[in-house]
């Protein structure tokens, strides 16, 4: 059974920043494609940023320059460390991952993932 386990949410005021992890199993970072989900309460989830085997990364435009998508070095994780955190921002954020499409398709929505976290609540106040 593939365990995504986020981690690193919490509360912060607005401009401050924060880290997300996301671990699990060794073969799911090296053949799939990873990323970042989020829902705000009442709204669609929507994609934040993805990252791809070779480690090109993809952001949503509402978050481009602020947010960075990386993979640990030589750990089963991938973080999204958030910078600039604005009240809009708030949401619960997942981690999930896709076989088969790249990042840029991860982000748009528009397949199934394969897997995903149980999530993690992130709320900025202003």
């Amino acid at each position: 059974q593939v365990h995504l386990v986020e981690s690193g949410g919490g509360s912060v005021q607005a401009g401050g920043s924060l880290r997300l992890s996301c671990a699990g199993s060794s073969w799911l970072y090296s053949d799939y494609v990873m990323g970042w989900f989020r829902q705000a309460p009442g709204k669609e989830r929507e994609g934040v940023a993805s990252i791809d085997n070779d480690g090109t990364a993809y952001y949503a435009d509402s978050v481009k320059g602020r947010f960075t998508i990386s993979k640990g070095n030589g750990k089963n994780t991938v973080n999204l460390q958030m910078d600039s955190l604005k009240s809009e921002d708030t949401a619960t954020y997942y981690c999930a991952a896709v076989l088969g499409i790249s990042g840029a398709e991860m982000l748009r929505g528009s397949f199934s993932m394969d897997y995903w976290g149980e999530g993690t609540l992130v709320t900025i106040s202003s």
